[in-house]
């Protein structure tokens, strides 16, 4: 059995092809349906975000199921009026396809690096194609066990410790300057993406009151309102600088917005009172003299950057954690995943021993009809635990020949010896997938899932 990914991301296709081939709501429950309908494909899971689309399959047929799924992705391209799609996807099966997934998981195939939000966009895609009856067995345990791997390297390593983005940068500045921003008023001089983004961070972070001043006034009001905040006119900036302990300016004004006039106004009616300001735009909002009054303390994008420049590296240092961890998983999938292709060989030995034994027990009894009940179950009971024992070495063999180098000869040894169904004659007998429930516990290969924060 195959497992099968094929998909674009950030590092293979732009965003206007990414954009136009992501799919959400309906579209990505008509594309679960349409995978479905693809022959020897057995399972699906369709992973879409804004900077990646993965389509996660499993099938005995590997050529013709990926060749499929390309041109699932090829044809919708054409239908969006994008043309070479082709050339923007990748294709992995086996443990490369496992060893992305728990790559994407942990963070390390992001954008930003080390960032937790794809953890929770992959649970909802699990449970999405789980909910739609696309999920079997295998992709169950794929996607549970790469939740696992996904809390390991958030809570064994420092992937997503410290601050690599600038807006963040300058919260997580503002939090160890406070220690704590519960109860603080933060002025954010801007309305545009920088600001926003900051805006987003600073409510995550606690703040108690936001207010947004922008030449805009009704797009300081838009934002603001995102946030529970207050939108204000910029002509009463000065007012609301009286008051922030905050100040966060992304204007991106050809000039100065904030003079070390409008600080030393504000400064006279703070009584001393400290204010942080963090000039994140470029060119500068705040004036650099800013800095030389009392009780004022300004870091412009310099200084953020630098900041970012030194939690990235220390964060690359963390990823080499992860890749460990990750090795470490893709490992233990793997032999989970091919004791499960012997399992079928298993239950044919274990059946035709029962279908001995209970053949010999029942010519036995018929010998002797002067046994009462209880001499009677003494005995069935006695020849099961017979063949259970006799079984238990041979089953933790072919265990263990699943992943020997020459292990498809050892297991066809047993299979003639015993004079047994193959694995794939046993398959074809049984249905292909089984009914599974959208929990993520319960099937994961076994080992990993201590590790995760419950």
């Amino acid at each position: 059995m195959h497992i099968i990914l094929v998909g674009l991301n950030h590092r293979t296709a732009p965003v206007e092809v990414r954009e136009r081939l992501s799919f959400s709501g309906q579209g990505l429950l008509d594309a679960l349906g349409q995978l479905r309908q693809v022959p020897e494909l057995e399972e699906a899971v369709v992973l879409s975000t804004c900077n990646r689309t993965e389509l996660y399959a499993v099938s005995p047929q590997f050529h013709p199921v990926a060749n499929a799924l390309k041109g699932f992705l090829d044809t919708r391209g054409r239908e969006l009026g994008l043309s070479g799609v082709s050339e923007h996807l990748y294709v992995h099966h086996g443990q490369e396809a496992v060893s992305h997934l728990f790559t994407v998981v942990t963070g390390l195939d992001s954008m930003i690096l080390g960032e937790t939000q794809i953890l929770g966009q992959i649970k909802e895609a699990y449970v999405t194609s789980a909910d739609q009856g696309a999920v079997g067995k295998t992709l169950h345990a794929l996607f549970s066990q790469a939740l696992t791997v996904g809390k390991r390297a958030h809570t064994e390593t420092g992937i997503s410790h410290n601050a690599v983005s600038v807006p963040y940068a300058a919260v997580e500045l503002a939090r160890k300057v406070f220690s704590n921003l519960g109860g603080r008023k933060v002025l954010i001089l801007g309305a545009g993406e920088m600001a926003d983004l900051t805006a987003r961070h600073l409510v995550q972070a606690g703040v108690s009151q936001i207010t947004v001043a922008n030449r805009t006034y009704e797009k300081a009001v838009a934002m603001a309102q995102q946030y529970a905040g207050l939108g204000v006119r910029w002509d009463d900036m000065e007012h609301w600088l009286e008051q922030a302990d905050v100040v966060i300016s992304s204007t991106g004004a050809p000039n100065l917005v904030l003079t070390r006039e409008h600080l030393t106004r504000a400064m006279s009616v703070r009584r001393g009172r400290p204010i942080f300001l963090f000039d994140i735009a470029v060119p500068r909002d705040i004036d650099p003299e800013c800095s030389r009054l009392e009780n004022v303390f300004l870091y412009d994008i310099d200084d953020l950057e630098a900041a970012v420049a030194a939690n990235l590296r220390e964060r690359k240092r963390e990823a080499r954690r992860v890749e460990r961890i990750i090795e470490e998983e893709v490992a233990r999938f793997d032999s989970w995943l091919k004791t499960q292709d012997v399992v079928p060989l298993i239950r044919s030995l274990r059946d035709k021993a029962d279908a001995v034994r209970k053949a010999e027990l029942e010519r036995a009894l018929t010998r002797l009809p002067e046994l009462g009940e209880r001499e009677r179950s003494v005995i069935e009971a006695m020849t099961v635990t017979l063949v259970n024992k006799l079984l238990n070495d041979p089953t933790l063999r072919i265990k263990e020949f699943a992943s020997a180098s020459q292990g498809e000869l050892y297991l066809e040894a047993v299979t003639q010896l015993f004079n047994l169904e193959s694995g794939q004659d046993r398959n074809a007998s049984e249905d292909k997938t089984e009914a599974m429930s959208p929990a993520l516990e319960g099937l994961a290969p076994q080992g990993g899932a201590a590790h995760g924060r419950r």
